[in-house]
Formats: C-alpha cells, structure tokens, sequence
C-alpha cells in the first residue's frame, strides 16, 4: 500500500537518514495555532506529523500532553473537529499527517464514516493506543481499502506473538513505545533498547519509529541510530507552552540530531 507515510520513509531510507516526527496536541491553544505549528515543524524539517485528538481519560498520555488535552476540550476541540482541520490543513501542506487518537473517539464517529472522512480531509495514518491488532480487524479491514495508514505499538514487554501480529498488522510504520510507562518519562540508555528492536527487526522490515521519552538533541540522536525515526511528543508540547519563542530553536536542533 502506497501512501505519504510509506513513500517518505522509502526516500528517507534511499538517503540513509531517519525520520524526525514531532507530535502536538490539536487545539492547544487553539486549531488557529495548532495550523501555526505545524507549518513550523514542516520549516524546521519534520518528515512527518503526528496529530493528538483531545480525550478525556487519555491512558497513554503523561501530564504534560494530559494537561495539553484538557486544555484542548475547553476549547471544545473534537475527533470532527480535528477532520476537518486536517481537510484545511491541506491547502497549506502536503506533510504526512497521523492522528494519534483513542478507540471511543472514534466508535462515537462511527468507525467506518471516520476512516472515510479521514482520507477524504488528508489524514494519512492513525495510531491509537488502546486499539490492540487482535481486536482491530473491522477497522484495519476498513482503512487498508481507504489506504490509510494503520500504525500499532510495540513495548520493551512485548512478546514474540504480540510482535508478529503488530508487524502484520501495521502499515506506515510501527511505533515502539521505548519505556513502560507513560509519555514524557525518561529514557534508559543500556543497550536494552538496541537489542529489543533488533529482535523486531527479525520479524519485519516495516519501519521502526521510537517514541515516549525523548527531550533532547542527545537521546534523539541516541535513538536514531537504532530506529528509523523519532517521534518527540511531551517536550516539544511543554516547549510550545511554556516557551515559545524556543521551540524553533529547539526543533532545529532535533533534526540535526537525527542523522
């Protein structure tokens, strides 16, 4: 299946670099920004972006992405909402683009009007947390006929059968969650991440992207020479909320990390 997530990851692979995929969390503070920072992420090099959906019980999420959520709902900030803005984005850029939702989001959408509003806005990939693969064959049945995207989660606890399924189920990349626990915790560098997914990699040659916990230049350049990309996600929302005059700063010095 060929899409702008799979296509870009194929160029980046030609060229020997890896992919730099900043998250932020829609409508926080506001879709109007959420635009603003997006396009920003495209100036200072990100190969792809991943989209936060607002959710009420966000299991995955550490504070600072849980605070950037409530803040998003008071905003009134929904899963339609956030189509629709994708459908504006558009006219603006042609980035990858993955919503990084929950499955009640989406079940309240109704799977099948959500996969087909998706596409139609833009949307090239969705990873959502709480959507194992075993309990994903309607939606992954749905999006490969709309060619979008499926990107499941491998954790450091992952066994054998849960690695095979997520390789065969995903599509775009596969996301491997770098510490068990939640975003925004801090990365361990003793060589455990480096054997971990070289035993993925035995199972499949999709695309690995890391994510949850990396906050500086140095893990990501740690990171990018295991992985075939990064995502930042906390650092990079606490970064545009708390100081945002640094945060181009701060991205460019993330992507000459990722090499």
């Amino acid at each position: 299946m060929r899409t702008r997530i799979s296509e870009t990851f194929k160029r980046l692979q030609k060229e020997g670099k890896k992919a730099f995929i900043p998250y932020i969390m829609s409508g926080d503070p506001s879709l109007e920004k959420t635009k603003d920072i997006v396009l920003l992420f495209e100036e200072c090099g990100a190969d792809i972006v991943e989209l936060g959906v607002p959710f009420s019980d966000p299991l995955a999420d550490g504070p600072v992405i849980q605070r950037a959520s409530e803040r998003a709902l008071k905003n009134k900030v929904t899963l339609r909402k956030v189509v629709s803005h994708v459908k504006e984005l558009r006219f603006f850029t042609q980035i990858p683009l993955a919503l990084m939702t929950y499955f009640n989001p989406v079940f309240k959408y109704g799977m099948e009007s959500f996969i087909k509003d998706a596409r139609v806005a833009g949307v090239d990939g969705v990873i959502i947390p709480d959507l194992p693969p075993d309990e994903a064959g309607d939606f992954i049945l749905l999006a490969r006929k709309a060619a979008l995207d499926t990107i499941f989660l491998l954790a450091p606890t992952s066994t054998e059968d849960r690695i095979k399924k997520v390789a065969k189920a995903s599509t775009g990349f596969i996301y491997y969650v770098s510490i068990t626990g939640i975003t925004g915790a801090g990365l361990l560098f003793d060589g455990s991440m480096d054997t971990l997914i070289s035993n993925i990699k035995r199972y499949t040659d999709k695309p690995l992207a890391v994510g949850f916990g990396v906050s500086n230049p140095e893990n990501a350049s740690a990171v990018a020479k295991v992985s075939d990309g990064v995502i930042v996600g906390s650092a990079i929302v606490r970064k545009a909320h708390e100081n945002p005059d640094e945060l181009k700063s701060y991205l460019l010095n993330l992507r000459k990390a990722i090499i």
